[in-house]
Order: structure tokens, then sequence, then C-alpha cells
């Protein structure tokens, strides 16, 4: 793999950092496989329990890269090769979508097209202050092509969503947070902190019930509530008879900081 992005674990936290900072973080090709693969990796490792995703530099992500599909070697370009069909089974915004693993998108600077689609598809967003969020796809003659037009309505409803989406407008952080769209807007030097300090406090909990509790909101995105219900209970069996559960009853009992193995 190439260092474009980096990948660590520590602390059950792994941490993707897009690497290309020369370039605004813009996304290849070979980046959008490699992303993906790391998402998998990160998402079926038992040590990890929350993942942050990040940039270097000044911008967390500013897009597909348009100047190598301007040359006609890129994402998108009519004179690369362009594959007769995509797997978007293992393209990021899918992947993003199906992890039962939390997500923290650490918006170290702006997020425009691609980029704002991956970070909105997160599960959570610590925003700098001076970062902006810009759905600039109309003004490129696209359509918000990873999650956006799916995701944004869902997220700040259908009114909101269809002006920004159809003005292709950019938001700043603070009329992100206003939004529904940032969790927490913070100076630029202390997002990666907070973003880590929020991703300690969820790695502390049962990793197991964090992910069923993850699983079950997705799934409840498009059920009945009698259809919900009903799945929820079943993801109760296994986590009754899991040895952090076992953990938790205890650490209650004994009024401590539970210690949880993830079994």
């Amino acid at each position: 793999m190439s260092d474009d992005i980096r990948y660590e674990v520590s602390e059950h936290i792994a941490t993707l950092t897009l690497n290309r900072p020369e370039r605004m973080n813009t996304i290849s090709g070979p980046m959008l496989d490699q992303m993906g693969e790391l998402l998998v990796r990160a998402n079926a490792d038992p040590d990890v329990r929350v993942v942050i995703l990040t940039g270097t530099g000044r911008a967390f992500c500013a897009g597909l890269d348009l100047n190598s599909a301007v040359k006609g070697d890129g994402i998108g370009s009519s004179g690369a090769a362009q594959p007769a069909t995509i797997d978007l089974r293992t393209a990021p915004p899918t992947v993003l979508f199906a992890m039962d693993k939390p997500v923290i998108a650490a918006l170290n600077g702006s997020a425009a097209g691609y980029g704002m689609d991956i970070a909105i598809g997160c599960d959570i967003r610590v925003m700098a202050e001076d970062a902006k969020l810009a759905a600039a796809f109309v003004k490129r003659g696209v359509v918000p092509e990873s999650g956006g037009t799916w995701l944004l309505p869902r997220l700040i409803g259908w009114a909101k969503a269809a002006e920004l989406v159809f003005t292709g407008r950019t938001l700043t952080a603070a009329q992100a947070l206003e939004l529904g769209l940032a969790n927490h807007v913070v100076p630029t030097a202390d997002v990666a902190a907070t973003a880590r300090t929020l991703a300690q406090e969820i790695a502390a909990n049962a990793p197991l019930a964090v992910q069923a509790s993850k699983r079950m909101m997705r799934m409840g995105l498009d059920e009945t509530f009698e259809t919900h219900v009903q799945h929820v209970y079943l993801q109760l069996l296994p986590l009754f008879r899991s040895q952090d559960f076992q953990e938790g009853i205890r650490s209650f009992l004994e009024k401590r900081a539970a210690t949880f193995s993830g079994r």
C-alpha cells in the first residue's frame, strides 16, 4: 500500500489519515481502493473498537482528484480506461455505512464534494472552527455520488438538504454545527485531541454492545417500530450471554470502572 493513507492502531482506536497534503488530500483511484480495504480491516479487527478518519495539512479532503481527470487519466476522465462496472460493495461510502465499529471524522480542515460525503458518512464529526463543508457537486456537473443524497435528508431534513444540494453551497463550521452536521467545533489545534478523547470514551464501553447499538440504529432507518423491537430483542440474547455483560453488572455492583474484553 502507498503512503497516501496512513493506518495505525493504538488503545483500541484505528486512525486512518489521508496523507496527500500537497493535493489537499484529494482522492485518487488507488486511494479509493486502499481506503475501502483499510476500513474493512478495521471493522474486522477485534482489537479495534473505534475508527478515526482524518487528514494531514490544511484540508480534510478536497474531493476526488480532478486534476488527474482533466489530464485524462483519473477518476471520471474520458481518456482513462473506465471499468464496465464499479463494485460499490468495497467503495468507501458503502463500507462506512455497513461498518459496525463507530467512525469519527476529525475534520482538520475543509471537506468538499466526495470529501464531504465521506465526512457525513461517518457517525460523528469533530470540525476545526475554520473548516468548511462544500456541497459543490452541481457546480461541477455531478450529483452527491457517494451517499449524500441519501444521508443529507435524513441528517438535516428534506428542505434544508434540498437547499444545500441544489445551490451547491459551502457551509462554515458554525453553520454545520447549527444544522447538526457537526457534533463539535473546536480550534484547529484541538481537533485531533478532541476526536481521540471522544474515541477513548467510546472504546471504554462494551464493544459488542456499542457495535450492536450502531447496527440497530442503521437497521432502524428502514424498519417499522414493531419490526425493529423484534430485531433489538434478538440482539440482546447473545449480549446477555457475553462476558462483558457479566463484567458490566459486577462493575456496577462493586462501584468501579468496568474492564471490557469484547467477549
